[in-house]
């Protein structure tokens, strides 16, 4: 499919003739890969693939399209038919997990017509359900969830999870001589998501291990926590040292009048050392995880503990891209998540064909089914073939499916300015890095 002002080539073809420092991957031959330009995607109503009778069906889609997430699962849609919207794509076979029998009965139904690959649900609870089916089936599933323990052979996780975003921090901070990790998060399941995935990218880089504490919503408790954590009162400098008079009488008679020897009016108190600054805190990076208004309430804890980007380099979860103009106070500190430019043209032929903007959760069902389709055009979908190891290149930049079910993504990171917003700092790697598995 070619689109005015859009380049989607293997990356074989593009290795030849062009230097572009991009080492591995295999870019989606599909419309929304990068660039810009006028869409050639017919109307809604004229999108191939989407079939409504029997047979035929290689993609299975699985998600919410009534209840209470149907706003998500409706664009999930949208951006799946995007990406199979090409002449000659496979069909897509669509099934509410809100329908009658919820996420088991839209597996079967699913797997019942025949489809290769299943792609979806949304959540963990889904996915739980639908995974033992597909794998029982011998078929491959691709799920929206970012939880990590999800993933399994067979059943990889395409959202952004923790440890995806933890891995690169520490990757990147170890790159600036950073050595020792700690953590500071809330007691919720996205607090020990992120604790879990540092503990396992400081052990596979070979770091001892990180001290990590929890903490509750209470401010007393997020206070007691970060004193502790941060080891305040034993960085604590000592009392200002008055220096001593010389040695003799006493230059103040007991009776309260001067000596001889008093010093005459006027002359200055004796000198003091200037106050000196607290200790570094036992770690030279912490890895956060609120946001609202325990965020606020850590950053004043960091602040009365003297843990700041001088030190200490403070890094935090992709949703922190969502208000990073109000964070001013975290000037200096990181958060890892996908380069933005890269999904620039998924953006606006999105919007050119359905009329508003994509949902980020959106892209993953753009990638998944333009995966599939991409795989089932040139022979059929296997195991091999998707995790192979140069990956591929998506709306949101390369991604590699491990055998394991984990997915490994190239993120860039973002630094925090002084004035609120962020910059890129460490662009996105072009090269998805192989870890064992």
């Amino acid at each position: 499919m070619t689109n005015s002002g859009t380049y989607c080539r293997p990356l074989s073809r593009l290795r030849k003739g062009v230097s572009t420092g991009l080492a591995a991957g295999t870019f989606l031959t599909l419309a929304a890969c990068s660039g810009g330009g006028s869409s050639s995607v017919p109307g809604v109503g004229g999108i191939p693939g989407v079939s409504e009778g029997p047979g035929a069906h290689d993609v299975g889609l699985i998600l919410p399209l009534t209840g209470r997430n149907a706003s998500y699962g409706m664009r999930m849609r949208d951006a799946a038919k995007l990406a199979l919207s090409a002449k000659g794509s496979p069909a897509l076979d669509v099934h509410d997990t809100n329908g009658p029998g919820g996420t088991e009965q839209a597996v079967r139904d699913a797997l019942a017509r025949g489809d290769a690959i299943l792609l979806g649900p949304l959540t963990a609870t889904e996915t739980a359900a639908a995974a033992p089916l597909a794998i029982n089936a011998g078929k491959p599933e691709l799920a929206f969830t970012s939880d990590s323990t999800q993933a399994r052979p067979g059943v990889w996780v395409m959202g952004l999870t923790p440890e995806q975003q933890v891995r690169r921090m520490v990757d990147a901070a170890r790159a600036t001589g950073r050595k020792t990790f700690a953590a500071f998060l809330p007691d919720n399941a996205f607090g020990h998501a992120m604790g879990d995935g540092l503990a396992r990218a400081c052990r596979d880089a070979g770091l001892k291990d990180p001290q990590i504490v929890f903490h509750t919503m209470d401010v007393q408790n997020i206070d007691d926590g970060l004193k502790a954590l941060s080891a305040i009162e034993t960085r604590q400098p000592a009392a200002p040292v008055v220096a001593e008079t010389p040695s003799g009488p006493s230059a103040i008679d007991p009776t309260g009048e001067a000596t001889p020897d008093a010093a005459p009016a006027g002359t200055p108190s004796p000198a003091t050392t200037p106050a000196a600054q607290p200790a570094p805190p036992p770690f030279d990076a912490l890895v956060l995880a609120d946001t609202g208004l325990e965020l606020g309430r850590v950053i004043t804890a960091l602040q009365a503990d003297h843990i700041d980007s001088s030190q200490v380099q403070i890094m935090g979860p992709a949703l922190w891209k969502a208000f990073d103009g109000k964070l001013g106070a975290l000037h200096g500190a990181w958060y890892a998540a996908p380069d933005a430019h890269d999904r620039l043209g998924y953006v606006a032929q999105y919007r050119a064909l359905y009329k508003q903007a994509p949902s980020p959760v959106s892209d993953f069902a753009y990638d998944a089914a333009a995966l599939a389709g991409s795989l089932i055009r040139k022979g059929g979908v296997t195991v091999e073939a998707l995790t192979r190891p140069d990956g591929y290149m998506g709306v949101d930049g390369l991604f590699r499916l491990r055998p394991d079910g984990h997915v490994t993504r190239a993120l860039a990171i973002y630094q925090i300015q002084r004035g609120g917003g962020a910059r890129i700092v460490v662009p996105a790697s072009r090269d998805v890095a192989i870890r064992p598995s």
